[in-house]
């Protein structure tokens, strides 16, 4: 039998030898040239990017499960602890544009790397903190700004430097990165919070950032053009951008300038900066200890919100796909308006255990969580050309102005009144002023400068 196998085995060889022909350089070439390329380096750029993406989110959602926690040991009210929440938020808006500016200048690669060192010292060194102050400087100011410099904005940087074909599939499986961050790290973090205390759990997120570096650096390339190959699916007709010239900062606040004189800007920051009051203000930091004040066990309503994750990458994905098929607009207004529907309802379904009705909340919210940020994404390259990362960055700003006035005003509400109630309910009214906002961007590019300086 072994006999007959090899026979079998070299029978094409045998047959090649009996039909001998005369073999052309022209037709070697084609044989060489029918094997399938490698693999292009945009889809290593890209998985670089989603591990990044992925501890981002999870260093930042870190501190909705520790508000409780380091409540009971050191008597701060939770508007207190939120107020560092709040920093943390306002400097992941406001450092992404900025940053945005700056990996056109230093590259991504450098820029990440450094965000990612400083998120590693600013979770290790709260182990130390004895004063609130010191957790606004570690919490709110270092973490705050190295996710920041890995937000939503590296995102659309990516995709329009690597990416022509299958931007908005690509923009919505690096989106959904946040989700899974949120999937891997909240459950173990409050396990951690819960079974040891913090500063184990503080510690477990310092060391996760440091992991992520070494995929950085092997992984993570500026531009197509330093691996000597160009964008995926990039024609004759797209061409490489060239590095702008002057100073990161200056070309930031320069995009701002020009951008804001579009009415199509404003109402793109105005819906996202629902968005973020919505999503990372009030579910992504009071969910857990709204759920806790209805009996919920902390490590249940973790375990709810990491699953909100999972449903997240679903969503996510799949509005990046309809992104490249379906008005960016109508996609945004129908977003917004199932999301506040499902807010007004939530207060009614706390309860001690997890009943049917709270699991489709989380299937519903969790499809919708960032469904909006591809169609963002897409709204701005399409109407600001190659500024168009880095007006998103300050269009996601304003996501950060809404998410920490959110999760500010949510701590507040509940330290007056003793109930998140009225938080839910206005997040809810705000959405649909958010599906109104989206709906009035015009549909041609005309509608706002293309600031490709």
């Amino acid at each position: 039998m072994a006999g007959i196998l090899q026979i079998l085995a070299f029978w094409p060889l045998v047959r090649g030898l009996a039909h001998q022909q005369a073999v052309s350089v022209t037709d070697l070439h084609a044989r060489r040239t029918s094997v399938p390329p490698r693999l292009h380096w945009a889809w290593l750029v890209a998985f670089a990017a989603f591990v990044a993406l992925v501890g981002a989110a999870g260093f930042r959602a870190a501190p909705s499960v520790l508000i409780d926690p380091l409540h009971e040991e050191f008597g701060w009210s939770r508007g207190t602890i939120s107020a560092a929440v709040s920093v943390n938020l306002l400097l992941y808006g406001f450092i992404s544009p900025f940053a945005a500016a700056l990996m056109e200048r230093l590259g991504m690669r450098r820029v990440v790397s450094g965000a990612l060192l400083l998120v590693s010292a600013g979770s290790g060194l709260t182990v130390f903190m004895t004063a609130s102050w010191q957790l606004l400087l570690c919490w709110g100011v270092l973490v705050g700004a190295g996710t920041g410099s890995m937000a939503l904005a590296f995102v659309a940087t990516v995709t329009s430097r690597w990416f022509v074909r299958h931007r908005g599939l690509v923009s919505g499986v690096l989106t959904a990165a946040g989700a899974a961050g949120q999937l891997v790290f909240l459950p173990l973090v409050a396990l951690l919070a819960t079974e040891h205390g913090w500063r184990p759990a503080s510690l477990a997120v310092s060391g996760a950032a440091l992991v992520v570096v070494p995929v950085v650096l092997l992984l993570l390339r500026n531009r197509p053009s330093d691996v000597g190959t160009t964008a995926y699916g990039a024609g004759a007709a797209d061409v490489e951008a060239a590095v702008p010239a002057g100073g990161s900062a200056a070309r930031a606040v320069r995009v701002l300038r020009d951008a804001a004189r579009s009415r199509t800007f404003w109402l793109l920051a105005g819906g996202f900066a629902i968005c973020g009051a919505s999503t990372n203000g009030l579910i992504g930091t009071h969910f857990v200890p709204a759920a806790h004040d209805h009996g919920m066990p902390h490590t249940t309503a973790a375990g709810l919100l990491a699953l909100v994750g999972i449903f997240d990458i679903a969503g996510t994905i799949a509005s990046g796909w309809l992104t490249d098929r379906v008005d960016p607009r109508k996609l945004l207004g129908a977003y917004y308006l199932l999301r506040g529907a499902s807010l007004l309802v939530l207060p009614l379904l706390f309860a001690p255990t997890t009943e049917p009705p709270m699991w489709a909340f989380i299937v519903f919210y969790g499809l919708d969580w960032v469904a909006t940020v591809p169609p963002t994404v897409a709204l701005c390259r399409d109407r600001f050309g190659l500024s168009g990362p880095i007006v998103f960055g300050w269009v996601f700003a304003s996501h950060q102005v809404g998410a920490a006035v959110a999760a500010f005003g949510a701590g507040f509400t509940r330290d007056q009144l003793g109930t998140y109630d009225l938080a839910w309910y206005a997040a809810g009214g705000l959405c649909a002023v958010a599906a109104v906002l989206s709906l009035r961007i015009s549909p041609s590019r005309a509608a706002g400068p293309e600031t490709s300086s």
